[in-house]
């Protein structure tokens, strides 16, 4: 059956917003919940924060420009405050999931965003030093497969999915990534170069017993390339991709891989859409591609819902779960 989901993040600043998120997740969508991210509440709870504390090997420290490797031996203060936060979300996730048999998702920073996102010792970004990227990517490979198998012993009645956030992909392959002065940008990075470290975070997740699937919320998604390296599952936001865009998610659907389809607001709109008209733009879609509904959808938020409010983000989901039901008839 058509399923409903989340990209990952949504609104708040405190503790009370993440266990609110968490209630709103796990109450609005029963077949494939996430443990969702309240970045609002500091650098340590971003995408970015989360994923820096997952790492094996490596440490970072915050710094005014974002977050920088050290040649430190152990974990700095922000690096140990953000592996102490999630720490804490996954406790509560581990509450209220007592029992819980079914699929459940978690999300990560892809290798190639957080190369073009974190930045060397000496400053500019990972993406710039071929060792240090092949390095961060080795190091995130061995923290997802630690995640995981955090994951798997805190609900254990789970199917586990692993989410690699890649919003940078695009611009690390088409050289858009700016260097730290503003005036030059990183050189490109071919689809050869790129496959190795995808391939080895995406390989991490499944030799550690989880489905990995790459979201990348940008007009210019590298279906070709997600392809290539055996990505079994892609999140995309419908609303931004044009006919090459749409011929990419309809290859996917034929080749049997899980497509994730972005298709309802992230921040609330003037009037709220029925789910008939969610389902309804799905419908089109598919017609327009030749596909029926297939049990391979997932009906998502365009992309995180961190910009929202907090009726809004039970209310984008729930239209996600409504529609997703009527699809399935």
């Amino acid at each position: 059956m058509t399923l409903a989901s989340g990209v990952g993040s949504h609104p708040g600043d405190d503790q009370h917003a993440f266990d609110e998120a968490l209630r709103t997740v796990l109450g609005e969508l029963p077949d494939l919940p996430y443990l969702p991210e309240v970045p609002g509440r500091g650098a340590a709870a971003t995408m970015t924060g989360r994923t820096v504390a997952l790492l094996s090997g490596l440490t970072v420290d915050l710094q005014p420009a974002g977050w920088r490797l050290t040649s430190s031996s152990t974990p700095g203060l922000d690096q140990r405050r953000a592996a102490s936060l999630l720490g804490q979300d996954l406790d509560a996730l581990e509450e209220q999931t007592q029992g819980y048999a079914g699929l459940l998702k978690v999300q990560v920073t892809g290798p190639w965003t957080l190369a073009a996102t974190v930045e060397r010792p000496r400053g500019d970004r990972v993406l710039a030093d071929h060792g240090a990227r092949r390095e961060l990517a080795e190091s995130l490979a061995e923290g997802v497969a630690d995640h995981v198998a955090e994951l798997r012993r805190r609900v254990p009645g789970a199917t586990l999915v692993v989410q690699l956030d890649e919003p940078a992909l695009p611009a690390v392959l088409a050289g858009k990534v700016p260097t730290a002065s503003g005036f030059g940008r990183h050189r490109s990075v071919d689809a050869q170069g790129a496959a190795p470290a995808l391939e080895a975070v995406l390989g991490a997740v499944r030799e550690a017993g989880a489905d990995p699937l790459v979201h990348c919320c940008a007009p210019d998604v590298p279906f070709d390339l997600l392809e290539k390296v055996g990505a079994p599952g892609v999140g995309v936001d419908l609303g931004l991709l044009d006919a090459s865009g749409h011929d990419g998610v309809a290859a996917a659907l034929e080749a049997g891989r899980r497509v994730w389809l972005g298709v309802v607001p992230t921040t609330t709109p003037a009037s709220t859409p029925p789910a008939g008209a969610v389902v309804g733009q799905v419908e089109r879609f598919l017609e327009l591609v030749g596909l029926e509904p297939t049990a391979e959808l997932v009906l998502t938020p365009a992309c995180g819902l961190a910009g929202a409010d907090a009726a809004w983000a039970r209310r984008a989901l729930e239209l996600c779960r409504t529609a997703a039901a009527d699809l399935t008839g």
